[in-house]
């Protein structure tokens, strides 16, 4: 168990502590284990304190089973080992601001547990950002009631203390917690505002808070989630929200109490400026889409500033009377951007050509894709030019084969046909000349049964 000397007096800066187990964690880094520590770890929504052991930089604290450990940052060679006595030191800046925003916190979960009787159920302290979560909704109206309120409990300069009372004092105190706790329990109560059990480090009194300011409130989970800052946090974050508010006040030409007028001013006039362009982007591609050949079954044309919605319908127009690709491309400072549609073709295939060819990166179905390219116009011409080529080249390459088997062929069957006629000629002629001597004997002898056949008709015999 490590002593915790930050739960005693929060305001202790530096101490003398003995190391009770030093192990490597991973390159440059290694978890140290003290006696006593006054770094406070990474507990109850709140991020770890900051600091330097033994000159050596502290990047995390963690506690597990009351056993806080430490992670330093070494060059290298670890200088210090189990048993050394070291000195720890505070980095106070980082602590004292952490202070702050909890106690902070702990002003506002107070006023909403009084006025509502809603829980904190939620809580995150970090470097830039401080979240509160209330099971309930707070309107906006009464969220100014309990930011004013919180600044007067902290101008009044109340008392904050903290303690571990007794089992019989706990039972008869009403205080606040966000879970069950076990053992020793630490109080932290805020004199007629809060009473809250809190492990954390707390400023003794709530005008070391210094301010306190909510900036921003949404719906979370039923509930809400606030967000807030205090002390030199809250005043950092005037001081940026003054200067820009400066900075627009410059370049509106106008008081800052007419700045939201004079925007609103011009994102009017901005709108309608905006509604003219995307007019005559319009009838400019429209102009472009009537020299379109309307025989032609693939469209590309080429356009530049002109609105996606305006070029998306310009090529569904395209595709209700090109059976082709029908593509728009709008140029932009790299290349282009472009749309590609067709009620007939598989736009993913070209869409895979401008990939492959140009580095196109594009999406979409087979009725339209659409994607950017970082090419010239004339590439883009070139590639859809040369689409239908593996096609041509196809079919000429099938009929050039067909013809040079045909011709194979008649080159084989002719030299079949001479070595017959060489080898067996003779023969052949003898056996045409028997087939002609048989057939005038066969003819022979059907005219004469013809003519008998006339004569008997007639009456001749």
């Amino acid at each position: 168990m490590t002593i915790k000397l930050y739960g005693k007096n929060a305001y202790q800066t530096s101490c003398e502590a003995k190391i009770v187990s030093c192990k490597k964690k991973e390159e440059n880094l290694f978890d140290i284990v003290l006696d006593q520590t006054i770094f406070f770890p990474e507990e109850g929504g709140q991020t770890p304190d900051k600091g330097t052991i033994g000159g050596l930089t502290v990047i995390d604290v963690q506690i597990k089973d009351d056993v806080i450990t430490h992670t330093i940052k070494t060059d290298g060679k670890m200088p210090l080992q189990t048993g050394d006595t070291v000195s720890c030191d505070l980095n106070w800046a980082h602590r004292f601001s952490n202070m702050q925003q909890h106690t902070g916190e702990h002003i506002i979960s107070g006023i909403v547990y009084k006025r509502y009787g809603y829980d904190n159920v939620g809580f995150h302290l970090s470097d830039s950002i401080v979240t509160m979560d209330y099971n309930g909704p707070i309107s906006d109206k009464d969220l100014i009631e309990i930011e004013e309120e919180a600044n007067r409990y902290i101008f009044e300069g109340r008392p904050i203390i903290t303690g571990y009372p007794s089992k019989e004092e706990l039972e008869a105190l009403n205080y606040r917690s966000k879970k069950e706790l076990a053992g020793p329990i630490r109080i932290v109560e805020i004199k007629d505002v809060d009473v809250c059990a809190c492990c954390a480090p707390h400023v003794k009194n709530t005008t070391e808070v210094g301010l306190l300011k909510i900036l921003d409130a949404t719906a979370y989970k039923g509930g809400i989630r606030i967000s807030m800052l205090c002390g030199m946090r809250a005043l950092y974050h005037y001081r940026d929200c003054l200067n820009r508010c400066i900075a627009l006040s410059q370049l509106t030409s106008r008081p800052q109490e007419e700045i939201v007028e004079a925007v609103e001013q011009q994102k009017e006039t901005i709108g309608g400026l905006q509604q003219q362009i995307f007019s005559l982007q319009q009838t400019l591609l429209k102009k472009e889409a009537a020299s379109v050949d309307a025989s032609a079954e693939d469209v590309l044309l080429f356009t530049e500033n002109t609105d996606t919605n305006i070029i998306r319908y310009q090529v569904n127009e395209f595709t209700a009377s090109h059976p082709g690709y029908c593509a728009i491309f709008n140029k932009n400072e790299t290349g282009y951007n472009f749309i590609i549609g067709s009620k007939e073709k598989d736009c993913s295939k070209i869409g895979t050509l401008l990939r492959e060819k140009l580095g196109a990166k594009c999406g979409g179905k087979s009725v339209m894709i659409q994607g950017s390219v970082e090419a010239s116009e004339e590439d883009i011409k070139n590639l859809f030019k040369k689409k239908r080529k593996p096609i041509r080249q196809c079919h000429l390459n099938l009929m050039t084969l067909t013809i040079r088997v045909f011709f194979l062929f008649f080159i084989f069957l002719f030299k079949i046909c001479r070595k017959l006629i060489n080898r067996y000629g003779l023969c052949i002629i003898e056996s045409l000349n028997k087939i002609k001597a048989m057939f005038d004997a066969e003819q022979s002898l059907f005219f004469g049964l013809y003519t008998l056949h006339q004569r008997r008709n007639v009456g001749l015999l």
